[in-house]
């Protein structure tokens, strides 16, 4: 199937222009808003904004996945209306998106001629997928772009930056010419970012055009040739990088300076909150995933957790939740041990901001306002009536209200399903929710991921705060910047267990790099593997 092509202009290089376009989602939430800005053929284009700006509902134009209200989109001077991601990906348009879309049970090459494989010829093929030939042509597209990957490899057993690959050389090998990535270094860690990026230039100066969305100012500086900025739903600007700044571009997201570095004042932590002691964790019969481990977080003391996703971060996060049972040792929060404690129970001391919002963190489907009292009605005072028997409406009500105004959720009214916001926006409401109520521990598992500069700032003054107001956090976050921003100290995982325990104003981001990589601090500094 083809895109319904309405009007045609002369053939031009891997360009493309949106010409205002609009969408609207019901009752009233405009995510687009006339927006227009062209795209230049062979050059790498970021869009940035805060969340719900409208970004990735202009990739997903773009990519035929969302269908606009109104205005065109002029592809290659062509005016094209693609009707599906199929239609689109026939025309030469791929996204990779932010969850990675493969099966983890089959090898690359299977992975990327997925639905387009090459069949045995003849009477007697019978429509068989042609193996050797499909695994041939897919060795051929990885060294046509350098990818460096391994056709047979399993991709379960793949790096989360390898996976990431495997999806873009998916795209490559259905000849796309107009590649779009959605937050594409989000999961990545800071070691896995300069080969992407070398990856990402390398297609561009082969001819492809390259469209990606960040949060990562930063990034966004390193990598571009053009931004646009997007606020509300509209365009305020488009320029090229070079006249760009971080703050620049900060302010003309939020429409204020933003503090882009967060002030940690010195204090002296108090006593212990979370104490784990020889903590291990078996998930596997035979083998260890976590442990033993030996950890003290203190009252006014952020403890941040860095490492190669893997490493056990997850294992340790679940186990002190209570989701996933220790094998040995203790947990201990705010003095009571809570070994053998239930999830509910252990809530009582603690709040928890999962890294996965969708499965862990909400109800999708379920209203705002109640995703903001999950929990609390069991536990927190205020919620509840006729000793608990009873929701207390009102105050569920006033408290959703209170998380949607101060960490700035995007959304026509609390009673809007959590899974009909943006991303950004959901993981707003989800630490509003925790860090609103105050308990003795606090336990962060990548709290900013997916937010833009603006609500980073925020949270990481909330943070900072919480820490101030005497409380106990530990931080998992693949940001390394944001662990040496906000940390007292920093402990490093590998391969389940801790190698490195550092005060986090001596760290560095080569030192972390190198214990997360079991490399020498030179090759951390150049982004090696061993």
């Amino acid at each position: 199937m083809t895109p319904s092509a309405v009007r045609t202009t002369e053939d031009g290089v891997d360009g493309l222009r949106f010409d205002a376009i609009t969408k609207v989602y019901p009752p009233d939430l405009v995510a687009l808003d006339r927006v227009s800005a062209a795209v230049r053929g062979a050059s790498i284009h970021a869009f940035v904004g805060e969340n719900g700006a409208g970004k990735s509902t202009l990739m997903k134009v773009l990519s035929g996945e969302v269908q606009p209200d109104s205005g065109s989109l002029m592809v290659r001077g062509r005016a094209v209306r693609y009707r599906s991601a199929r239609e689109a990906i026939h025309d030469g348009i791929g996204m990779v998106h932010q969850e990675i879309l493969l099966v983890s049970e089959l090898t690359v090459w299977e992975n990327v001629v997925l639905g387009v494989e090459p069949v045995v010829a003849g009477l007697w093929g019978l429509g068989r997928v042609d193996r050797a030939a499909a695994r041939v042509r897919v060795q051929a597209s990885i060294d046509a772009f350098g990818l460096a990957l391994d056709p047979d490899a399993t991709v379960a057993d793949l790096s989360v930056a390898a996976r990431q690959k495997v999806e873009i050389c998916k795209l490559l090998h259905r000849n796309v010419r107009i590649l779009i990535l959605d937050e594409p270094t989000a999961v990545l860690t800071p070691q896995e970012v300069p080969q992407l990026f070398a990856e990402l230039r390398r297609l561009r100066d082969s001819g492809r055009t390259i469209c990606f969305v960040s949060h990562h100012l930063d990034e966004v500086l390193d990598l571009s040739d053009r931004i646009t900025v997007l606020r509300d739903g509209a365009v305020v600007d488009s320029l090229d990088t070079s006249a760009a700044t971080m703050a620049s571009l900060a302010r003309l997201m939020v429409e204020r300076d933003v503090v882009l570095t967060a002030r940690r004042a010195s204090q002296l932590a108090g006593a212990p909150v979370l104490e784990l002691r020889a903590l291990t964790v078996q998930t596997r019969p035979g083998l260890t995933d976590v442990g033993p481990i030996e950890l003290t977080v203190r009252a006014g003391e952020i403890v941040g957790v860095a490492g190669v996703e893997g490493n056990g971060q997850s294992e340790l996060v679940a186990a002190v939740t209570g989701s996933r049972p220790n094998t040995g040792g203790t947990v201990v929060i705010d003095g009571n041990d809570v070994t053998h404690a239930t999830v509910l129970s252990r809530r009582r001391w603690m709040a928890f901001v999962p890294a996965d919002r969708k499965t862990e963190g909400g109800a999708s489907t379920a209203a705002i306002v109640d995703n903001t009292t999950m929990t609390h009605h069991r536990l927190t005072p205020g919620f509840a009536r006729l000793r608990g028997r009873w929701l207390d409406r009102r105050h569920a009500r006033r408290f959703a209200e209170d998380v949607r105004t101060r960490f700035t959720v995007a959304s026509s009214s609390i009673d809007q399903p959590l899974g009909s916001l943006s991303g950004g926006n959901q993981q707003k409401a989800i630490l509003g929710r925790e860090l609103l109520i105050e308990r003795p521990f606090v336990l962060l598992d990548q709290p900013t991921r997916g937010l833009d500069v603006g609500s980073i700032e925020y949270v990481h003054e909330r943070i900072l705060q919480v820490r101030a107001d005497g409380r106990a956090v530990l931080l998992v976050s693949a940001d390394l910047d944001e662990l040496l921003r906000l940390s007292d100290r920093i402990v490093v995982l590998r391969r389940g267990l801790i190698v490195l325990d550092v005060v986090a104003a001596d760290a560095t981001q080569v030192m972390l790099g190198s214990a997360m990589l079991e490399t020498t601090p030179a090759d951390a500094a150049a982004g090696l593997r061993p």
